[in-house]
C-alpha cells in the first residue's frame, strides 16, 4: 500500500475540511504520476505578504504571486522521499477564485495540484511542457470533482 505524507502548516486559518480537501488534492497528484511511496511534502497556507517574500528572495519579483513550489527530493531514512515545500497565497487564492467565478476550494485544489506537478518536475515555460502539465492537471481535478 503507498504511504504518502501532506504536512498542511497553516498561517492563516481554514477549515479542518478545506485542510483535508487539499492533502486530498495532493495524494491524488501523487498517485497520478505515479510517485513511489513513501513520499512526504510540505503545504503551507499564508498571506500575500509571505508569497510575496518568498517570490522576492528566490524568483526575485517583488509581487505577489498564487503559489511557489520549492523542489527537494532528499531521501531521507525516517520519510523516504521528501518531494518539498509549496506555499500557497490564501487571499490571492480567494482573489482568483472570485475573477473566475469559482469556489476558494476549487482554486486551493487547482493551486494545490498545480503546486505537485512542480514538486515532481513539471513546468509551463515551453508550450509542449504546459501542454503536458495542464493535461495532468485537468486529469487529477476531474479525477477529484473539480
Amino acid at each position: 500500500m503507498k504511504r504518502f505524507t501532506v504536512d498542511v502548516q497553516l498561517d492563516v486559518e481554514v477549515s479542518s475540511a478545506v485542510e483535508k480537501k487539499l492533502m486530498t488534492a495532493a495524494v491524488a497528484t501523487l498517485q497520478h504520476q505515479s510517485v513511489s511511496s513513501p513520499a512526504t511534502l510540505t503545504l503551507l497556507l499564508t498571506d500575500d505578504d509571505q508569497l510575496r517574500a518568498l517570490n522576492q528572495a528566490y524568483r526575485g519579483y517583488d509581487e505577489v504571486t498564487d503559489v511557489l513550489s520549492f523542489e527537494d527530493g532528499s531521501e531521507l531514512p525516517e520519510i523516504g522521499l521528501y518531494l518539498g515545500d509549496i506555499a500557497i497565497s490564501v487571499a490571492q487564492a480567494q482573489r482568483q477564485a472570485d475573477q473566475q467565478g469559482h469556489r476558494l476550494l476549487d482554486e486551493l485544489c487547482l493551486l494545490t495540484v498545480h503546486g505537485v506537478l512542480h514538486l515532481l518536475g513539471h513546468d509551463h515555460a515551453e508550450p509542449d511542457e504546459k501542454a503536458r502539465m495542464w493535461a495532468a492537471q485537468e486529469e487529477v481535478l476531474s479525477q477529484l470533482g473539480k
